[in-house]
């Protein structure tokens, strides 16, 4: 299987409009390999700068393929990089108020603690 995702895998770019799959060259295909060594999906967040404009590339040259090749048989697929934009946060969440201390925990605890008078005694 490594090398038939050497010489004919592709990439896996995961969009909101649904998956791509992109036609790379030998040393991408290689270079993929390397970035996705130990996992099989990766957000672009996690890749260095280098990598996310490598991925920017990809994405911008016109090499999407279809997964099936011309034989009939689906390409291995080296990795799947996610590439949705962030989640928006509602304002509301931003308007949360702080929470106040609670009381009643250190209350509760400081009738159970040993007083200073008791302790002087003790030692």
């Amino acid at each position: 299987m490594g090398l038939e995702k050497m010489f004919a895998g592709v990439l896996r770019v995961l969009t909101p409009l649904g998956p791509r799959y992109i036609k790379l060259s030998l040393a991408q295909r290689i270079y993929l390999l390397w970035i996705f060594r130990h996992f099989q999906v990766l957000p672009l967040q996690v890749l260095t700068r280098r990598q996310r404009r490598f991925m920017d590339v990809l994405c911008v040259e016109p090499r999407f393929v279809s997964l099936n090749q011309e034989n009939g048989v689906e390409a291995p697929i080296l990795g799947t990089l996610e590439r949705r934009p962030p989640i928006a946060v509602p304002a509301e969440v931003d308007r949360v108020p702080p929470r106040r201390p609670s009381t009643g925990i250190s209350d509760a605890v400081a009738r159970f603690a040993p007083s200073p008078y008791n302790a002087q005694r003790r030692s």
